[in-house]
């Protein structure tokens, strides 16, 4: 063959190979190198031209395809303007096709891939005409192939429905967007396309997360991610990303942190330069940011931003920025000083973010700049700033609309309009409430509450300021535990999850058979560790939570009191004050610092689990037992003695804050004999107080595994009642258990435990078969009435922003038993035998739970660790 006749094909094989070079660099964001390919390969197809007539057809679709990729290139690297001319010229390739059954067939991708270039420049609106003009034309095509449909003709249909779904997300036609996807996910489903079955479900969950429904959109995830795991698929990138997203939203900052914290190492050892690496960073640098780790969030944000600046991803570069800012923000905030240059360059960079896709991230840096600018005094120009702020709309993620409010509110308050600032304070709290509840599991409710942070800090702050204890009442009462508000209610077992936990108790119990064994355990841990995980994940979404009952009022608290007194705590900056309600009345008392009141708590809790084995070293016992006295003298004279002169000798209601949830307070010297009753808000007491006592008559009796003492103590304890159930040794299952308690009046569990600071509802109690988490116990449909825990640390909580407690016996308040018996540390088997004991001796004889508790705890204290959770 003549040389002259084999030159076209050479040079479309060439032109090929470059498209693909410049589609590989467009992937991984290299936009000016994939540029550089794409021209170099039209120029190269340019010198062929004209070309015989056999080569017409193969040199048009080469010449669109190189067009039509360089378009979006070219969009981000020069504009969307430019990118929008590079279709036109497809549109003008196109119409050289002399039939027009193939220009409508090359015609359908270029609307779709319009509307694409579109989207991404913020024109959502002008995108949707777009994609119904390629809707139309595959709709048409769908219709008239004979069955069997090739799978590429429902895929390019499903494709534009699915991204004419996400545009309108983007606007905010949720009804539309649902619609789109729903259709989708059906159109996939019937045609057994399940990978595209599982993207849809993805952009589901994204529409979902967007208006706020994190436990629809993290069921969405799940599934998606099943139906990849079960297809031997790779979970895409963007699915963690969204999952991550998702759980930042609910205010989950540390849970995804950890999440990134497993993956970064093997992204950095393995792809050290990718944007699957740069996102990741990116994520995490926010969780720190949220968690208040700001020089983590700062560094990684910086990290991100450099790769992100490489690849040419504005949005990406957009989103480090604005971290970057919020930790200088929050550095300078906290300080107290504020640098000449913060405000100029937060405001700089507002006005760079220009694009409509950055309009989120040019509002965020800008009313950062309203915070800096109102600390430094400039309130004229901080009010000028926040009135070019728009007001949220439907999308606008819950933590823009909270510092929104808290701009406003702060800038009230440098107007000395108090009562304007707790307006705006009142109304972002009530928004937050609005999104609250719609979570399901404990782990969101309580999580959420990290939004609200500083305007729940700002409002204690301002009306501790005007020494009205009534109102600082009301107030603590609407900033905190929030979590105990809602109603528990009765739902179904959520199958999958029962599977998960029936197989974590399996290897559990194959786990410790194979260290008594000396048999190696790694491979079994490793797994168990993944399910643990699996099954918090399906915590998220899975709850039992009705309507939230109204913030308690301090006359509705003060006259169930009756000679009772109230004590609830709060700490603004470093001050620590108490509010105490008694008679009706209320008064605010001073006491010092809360950061040396709460590491004094921690200090005792190292002492009392030092002492509690039943048989330490007397020389040692003595010492450790002169330390804890020490540190229960400091807390004491600090927290209970200033108090005195108001509560005299009533029994006392303690609502604590922070790190004073660590305090065993019967340990403390001027409680002795004292009755005390631990809640986690005022809100939470009346509920339990008020909870309708029933009917129930049952009294269940638990022997736990491993523990020598508890034989005799479950044998004593049966003495104290006319009849008890009884469940020991081999019988002492979960799965025996949790039916047993469910209904019960009394239910007393002796048994090994563990409080799980990471994972708070998988805290445990150790039973024959295995281990009984607290969200089993929380889930039952009659909780307990009251519930005995005669197990170490399981009165602990994880204390999160908003003073929302999560642990074991947390969970158990929240799901409706009234009262809970828990040590806050640990306990000797003796000890706590022996505290059982007297407990129910005085129970049986007609003692209510806190004066029972409070004999039996002041007979030896420092041993007997033990707290009356929720009413007494």
């Amino acid at each position: 063959m003549p040389v002259i006749e084999q030159r076209p094909t050479e040079v479309l094989r060439r032109v090929r190979e470059l498209h693909q070079s410049g589609v590989d660099a467009a992937c991984v964001q290299r936009q000016h190198e994939a540029t550089r390919l794409l021209r170099r390969g039209i120029r190269l197809l340019d010198t062929i031209h004209p070309v015989a007539p056999e080569h017409q057809d193969d040199w048009l679709r080469v010449r669109i395809r190189l067009l039509t990729t360089l378009a979006f290139s070219e969009a981000e690297v020069v504009g969307l303007a430019k990118g929008l001319v590079r279709l036109d010229d497809v549109r003008t390739a196109i119409e050289r096709f002399e039939d027009p059954a193939v220009r409508a067939e090359l015609t359908a991708p270029v609307n779709h891939n319009r509307g694409l270039l579109l989207m991404g420049g913020g024109r959502n609106e002008d995108s949707i005409a777009c994609f119904d003009a390629a809707l139309a034309y595959r709709e048409e095509q769908l219709a008239a192939t004979p069955e069997p449909v090739p799978a590429q003709v429902v895929e390019s249909l499903l494709n534009t429905l699915a991204t004419r779904g996400l545009a309108y997300t983007r606007l905010g036609r949720v009804k539309r967007a649902r619609e789109d996807l729903t259709r989708g996910i059906k159109l996939a489903e019937k045609y057994e396309l399940r990978v595209t079955v599982a993207e849809i479900r993805r952009h589901l969950g994204a529409l979902e997360r967007r208006i706020g429904n994190v436990p629809a959109a993290l069921r969405c995830f799940d599934e998606s991610e099943r139906t990849y795991g079960a297809l031997g698929a790779e979970v895409p990138t963007q699915l963690r990303r969204e999952r991550v997203e998702a759980l930042l939203a609910a205010g989950l900052s540390d849970e995804a942190g950890m999440h990134l914290d497993e993956i970064l190492p093997r992204l950095r050892q393995e792809q050290s330069n990718t944007r699957e690496l740069g996102d990741a960073e990116l994520f995490r640098a926010e969780a720190a940011l949220m968690s208040g780790d700001l020089d983590l969030a700062r560094g990684l944000a910086e990290s991100a931003r450099r790769r992100m600046r490489r690849w040419g991803c504005q949005t990406c570069v957009a989103n480090a920025t604005i971290i970057g800012l919020r930790a200088d923000t929050a550095d300078a905030l906290r300080a107290g000083e504020i640098p000449a240059g913060l405000p100029a360059r937060a405001l700089r960079h507002a006005r760079a973010m220009a694009a409509p896709r950055l309009a989120e991230q040019a509002t965020v840096a800008k009313m950062l700049t309203v915070r800096l600018e109102t600390r430094r005094g400039n309130l004229r120009r901080a009010s000028t700033l926040l009135a070019e702020i728009p007001r949220p709309g439907q999308l606008t993620p819950i933590d823009h609309r909270m510092l929104r409010r808290l701009c406003r509110a702060e800038l009230a308050v440098a107007r000395d309009d108090r009562r304007t600032a707790l307006g705006e304070i009142r109304a972002g709290l009530a928004e937050l409430d609005r999104v609250r509840d719609r979570m399901g599991g404990l782990e969101l409710v309580s999580g959420t509450a990290l939004h609200g942070r500083e305007l729940g800090e700002l409002a204690v702050r301002l009306v501790l300021g005007g020494e009205d204890p009534r109102r600082l009442f009301d107030w603590l009462e609407r900033t905190r535990a929030q979590t105990y508000r809602y109603e528990p209610q009765a739902q179904a077992e959520d199958p999958e999850l029962a599977e998960c936990v029936a197989e974590i108790r399996g290897l559990t119990q194959s786990i410790h058979q194979a260290r008594h064994e000396g048999h190696p355990t790694a491979a079994a841990r490793a797994r168990r560790a993944d399910l643990l995980r699996e099954a918090h994940r399906m915590g998220w979404h899975t709850g039992n939570w009705g309507k939230p009952r109204p913030v308690a009022k301090m006359d509705e608290v003060a006259a169930r009191l009756g000679d009772r007194a109230l004590i609830s705590f709060a700490a603004s900056a470093d001050e620590l004050v108490a509010v105490v309600v008694l008679d009706g009345g209320a008064s605010i008392i001073r006491l010092g610092s809360a950061e040396q009141a709460a590491e004094s708590a921690r200090m005792l809790n190292v002492d009392l689990n030092a002492m509690a084995p039943d048989h330490t070293p007397p020389p040692l016992a003595e010492v450790i037992m002169t330390s804890a006295r020490r540190q229960a003298e400091r807390l004491d004279a600090q927290l209970v003695r200033p108090l005195l002169a108001v509560t005299g000798e009533r029994d006392l209601v303690i609502v604590p804050t922070g790190g004073l949830y660590a305090v065993p307070w019967g340990v403390l010297p001027s409680l002795h004999y004292r009755p005390t009753v631990v809640a986690p808000s005022a809100t939470a007491w009346l509920s339990a107080e008020l909870a309708e006592a029933g009917r129930a008559r049952k009294v269940v009796l638990v022997r736990g595994p491993g523990l020598p003492a508890a034989r005799a103590e479950i044998d004593k304890l049966a003495t104290h009642y006319r009849a008890s159930k009884q469940l020991a040794g081999a019988g002492a299952t979960a799965t025996a258990v949790l039916p047993a308690v469910d209904g019960a009046k009394l239910a007393h569990i002796a048994a090994h435990g563990a409080h799980e600071p990471e994972n708070a509802l998988f805290s445990r109690l150790e039973l024959a078969d295995g281990a009984m988490f607290a969200h089993e116990m929380a889930g039952l449909a009659r909780p307990p009435r009251q519930v005995v825990l005669a197990a170490c640390e399981l009165a602990l909580n994880r204390i999160r922003p908003g003073d929302e407690a999560l642990g074991f016996a947390s969970a158990l308040l929240a799901s409706g038993s009234q009262t809970v018996i828990a040590p806050l540390s640990k306990v000797g088997d003796q000890s706590s035998a022996a505290a059982m004991d007297d407990y129910h001796r005085a129970l049986a004889g007609g003692a209510s739970p806190a004066v029972a508790l409070a004999d039996a705890i002041a007979v030896d204290p420092m041993r007997r660790p033990f707290v009356c959770l929720g009413a007494g």
